[in-house]
């Protein structure tokens, strides 16, 4: 079920976007709201679970994490027991930021980072292989990243 929005409503998500960081009294005088009206909304808006949280983003580069690579991999065998304890395994990795289940030559889509080519390396032969069911895993690493976006298109 999709929520009823109005164009109040995709201003302050779209203001979120752009900052999730302004306050109630900032996000009101954008989109020509009062700071109560704003807040409501603002409150409907993350009790309806489209706001699904906020977050900062830091420079990998900067921390020290220079590799960032997507990883396919490919079960061994298929059915519920192997995939949920590849599911438990893949949260207790830290580096690994993204995991989906994907349609194609591969069951899972990895992204992950790391120091390193030689640590990711080690990932890959020490983590990511040795997980039991795990039989191909296949790997690209990125050179440049030339976009990266974490805000999604708004109805007109």
């Amino acid at each position: 079920m999709t929520l009823d929005l109005d164009s109040y409503d995709l201003k302050l998500l779209q203001a979120l976007q752009n900052n999730a960081r302004l306050s109630n009294v900032t996000l009101s005088e954008m989109i020509n709201l009062s700071p109560s009206q704003c807040s409501r909304r603002l409150q409907r808006l993350e009790q309806s679970n489209l706001i699904k949280g906020y977050f900062t983003q830091l420079d990998l580069d900067q921390l020290g994490f220079n590799v960032m690579a997507f990883v396919s991999v490919t079960l061994e065998k298929h059915g519920e027991n192997p995939a949920h304890h590849f599911h438990q395994e893949i949260q207790k990795i830290p580096t690994v930021l993204d995991c989906y289940t994907v349609t194609g030559d591969a069951d899972y889509l990895l992204r992950v980072i790391s120091p390193n080519l030689k640590a990711f390396s080690d990932f890959l032969m020490d983590h990511l292989i040795s997980i039991t069911s795990v039989s191909h895993v296949k790997s690209t690493v990125v050179l440049d990243q030339i976009k990266s976006s974490h805000d999604c298109p708004l109805p007109e």
